[in-house]
């Protein structure tokens, strides 16, 4: 008896020893120029860099320059608590952090709490939301990469540590009007419920450098075919073949872009589950018309398709070794992690889709809800978790679909409902069903911390007003789409500002050349084509916290309201886009510092200050950097195709001599990556007499056609 009550006892008091977080060591190694690499105690198998395949273009990162590692080493910390990675990194008092998920409502991510939790966007910012991504930028210019598969909880200058070097003023909430309910903490603190994870530093010496290293690292940004950033239009589930031969001539017919189509669920046989098979009733030759399509009307298709695989399937007997114990609408969950499962949807996909001609997909319902995925509790045969899986099943699908066609040397263009970390050169833009524009564009801006593209797709408006503002927003994103799988809509739904809607999508493909060099440098210098404002050059801004009213019920802690710039955004290097919303009769524009002209007439519009512009129906608001030359060919109705040769104008604007290295390649292979690429070399600066001059040259090596001749150099405002 007496031993038995020892040994109570003992286990009562060993408790608190046993719950002890161990000290795991930490030892940081350059894996390349400015990145670093920790392993942690036992990382798992399954991560998200593993998931994209990536593959580090470490020439590229070498062109950034030697740095430092960011943070003090001895202030990175982690422990292992009760089977649980407990990750520390310090933070300075006035540092921001971007990025840690696509969200939709807020950029600043400092003095938040983040599930990352792959998932549909619920209207929320928690964490849970189609692309996940567990990377950080600091204002402070350094980034940091969790590369972990698993549901990671992230306090992003939450927590308050009672060993915190730099501790809160302590406030009396009964006298003291400065009391805050959310007291300033000095660590980023990550919970990992695993054993184990790989950690990734990226230095920079601001934040663009540190997403720079980080699209780099994985493998540098997508670089699109021309066609791909043309304009597309979604027809309707149901849609056969002549409703698609119709919906082309009707765009003829409104002198509307098209660059290519994409068939919602109807093209197949069977969908939710999907047979990935083509519905001989609605496409009799799928073959021949993705041929017709082509040839006769330059259009390209796009396949829609969610990968759980219909019973009514031949295949069905064959995969069901390889795929997860739950379904998802009765069709089967292939284990990517399994090459029997990756090879029979590759030999489907190929043999149904990819060698008749289709030139991309639209990868639908990987991201969530939970009631509609598997549950955690399933199991696959390879041995992954089941929410291993829903992190990185959007990954996989973007990584292999994407090299099925580059085995054939062709490039695609496709969208996504969900992706993670790893993603920057995959071909795929993320979408969804939310539909707030104001969202949508914040969406945009926080696209570009993390390796994702995103598009504020049009799909239906209550008034014509909005259906403009959401047709100019679109034209100004990775990809200009109008989504009318359900409601049927056409460009031209509203004839009221059906003209305006034609200028704004003609305006897109008068600025490709533009657009594709920014996309060029996404590839080969990390910069995304899409640049939230805190990327912007020596741009910080902290804003004001504005704190709503007491209230018992609903606000009894009254919490402040931190100011982000996510209303405006940089296409490219030169060009500031500030879209207006529906209802507004003005709207304020943060210039960065430097002079800014405004695009249509060249006018000055500011110097690192706020201006205030009126509402226009006419317009996007657009402004250009002082010294900028912006490349535009002739308004058309599609992208040029590789043989073609288009003059090019160059607009110079402002005060400032400028230059433009502009680079071309034929749009539509991977040569490119073996050095089949040219750049046209321009600059303007002034003569003896004082006016403007444009010189060109170009540097093609390979001795590739050239795509643009007769140039033409405007100087705009003169």
């Amino acid at each position: 008896m007496m031993n038995r009550t020892f040994a109570i006892l003992l286990s009562i008091f060993s408790v608190p020893f046993l719950l002890h977080a161990q000290k795991l060591p930490i030892t940081w190694t350059k894996v390349a120029t400015g990145v670093w690499k920790a392993s942690i105690g036992q990382p798992q198998k399954f991560d998200l860099l593993g998931a994209a395949g990536i593959h580090p273009q470490t020439k590229a990162l070498q062109t950034l320059g030697e740095a430092d590692f960011p943070l003090p080493k001895v202030e990175c910390i982690a422990e292992l608590q009760q089977g649980k990675v407990y990750l520390r990194f310090p933070l300075e008092k006035e540092e921001q952090l971007f990025g840690l998920g696509l969200n939709f409502q807020t950029v600043n991510q400092r003095g938040r709490i983040l599930d990352l939790h792959m998932d549909h966007y619920g209207g929320t910012d928690n964490g849970r939301t189609h692309a996940p991504v567990p990377f950080y930028v600091s204002s402070k210019g350094y980034g940091v990469l969790i590369n972990s598969a698993e549901y990671l909880t992230v306090y992003a200058g939450t927590g308050l540590r009672t060993d915190s070097k730099h501790p809160p003023k302590i406030y009396n909430r009964n006298s003291d009007k400065d009391w805050d309910a959310q007291p300033y903490s000095d660590v980023m603190e990550i919970l990992v419920p695993a054993n184990g994870v790989e950690v990734y530093v990226f230095a920079g010496n601001s934040p663009m450098q540190a997403v720079q290293r980080y699209n780099l690292f994985n493998g540098g940004g997508v670089l699109p075919p021309k066609w791909g950033l043309g304009f597309t239009q979604r027809v309707p589930t149901l849609s056969t073949a002549a409703d698609v031969r119709k919906e082309v001539a009707d765009f003829k017919l409104h002198h509307f872009p098209l660059d290519f189509i994409g068939l919602e669920p109807g093209w197949q046989t069977k969908s939710y589950p999907c047979s990935f098979e083509w519905e001989p009733s609605r496409f009799s030759d799928p073959a021949a018309f993705i041929k017709e399509m082509k040839d006769s009307n330059s259009i390209r298709l796009n396949l829609w398709l969610n990968p759980y695989l219909s019973p009514s399937s031949q295949h069905y007997p064959q995969l069901t070794k390889y795929a997860g114990t739950h379904t998802v609408w009765n069709g089967l969950v292939p284990d990517l992690n399994m090459p029997q499962a990756v090879n029979l949807y590759k030999s489907i996909f190929t043999k149904n889709h990819i060698n008749p001609g289709i030139s991309g997909y639209k990868i639908d319902e990987v991201d969530g809800y939970d009631n509609w995925l598997w549950p955690d509790v399933t199991s696959f045969p390879s041995g992954i978790s089941a929410m291993q899986m829903r992190q990185r099943f959007g990954l996989q699908l973007q990584s292999l679909t994407a090299s099925w066609f580059k085995e054939k040397n062709i490039r695609t263009y496709g969208l996504v409902r969900g992706s993670n970390a790893g993603a920057s050169s995959l071909p795929y833009v993320i979408y969804d069903d939310y539909y707030n524009h104001r969202d949508f564009i914040t969406a945009l801006c926080n696209s570009s911390f993390i390796g994702v593209l995103w598009t504020p797709e049009v799909r239906s408006s209550p008034t014509a007003e909005e259906w403009l503002r959401r047709m100019q927003a679109v034209c100004f994103s990775p990809m200009a789409m109008l989504n009318a799988w359900s409601d049927g809509t056409k460009p031209w739904t509203y004839p009221e500002v059906e003209q305006q809607v034609t200028d704004v999508a003609n305006l897109r493909m008068q600025l490709l050349p533009y657009i594709y060099n920014a996309f060029a440098q996404y590839h080969f210098e990390g910069k995304p084509p899409v640049r939230a404002m805190n990327l912007a050059d020596s741009f910080y801004y902290a804003g004001e916290a504005t704190s709503a009213a007491l209230n018992s019920v609903t606000n009894p802690y009254p919490l402040a309201i931190k100011q982000d710039i996510k209303d405006q955004f940089l296409l490219g290097d030169d060009l500031l886009v500030a879209p207006f919303f529906a209802g507004e009769q003005k709207r304020k524009v943060i210039l960065p510092k430097g002079n800014w002209y405004n695009f249509y007439t060249g006018a000055y519009a500011g110097n690192g200050e706020v201006i205030e512009i009126p509402a226009t129906l006419d317009h996007i608001p657009l402004y250009v950097r002082d010294g900028a030359i912006i490349p535009m060919i002739p308004a058309m109705e599609r992208a040029p195709r590789k043989e073609e040769v288009w003059p090019l104008e160059l607009r110079h604007f402002g005060a400032a001599a400028g230059k433009l290295s502009l680079y071309d390649d034929d749009g539509e292979s991977f040569d490119y990556e073996k050095g089949r690429y040219m750049h046209y070399q321009f600059s303007v600066i002034k003569d003896a007499n004082g006016k403007w001059q444009g010189s060109v040259t170009t540097d093609n090596p390979q001795q590739l056609s050239p795509q643009y001749n007769h140039f033409t150099f405007t100087f705009m405002g003169q």
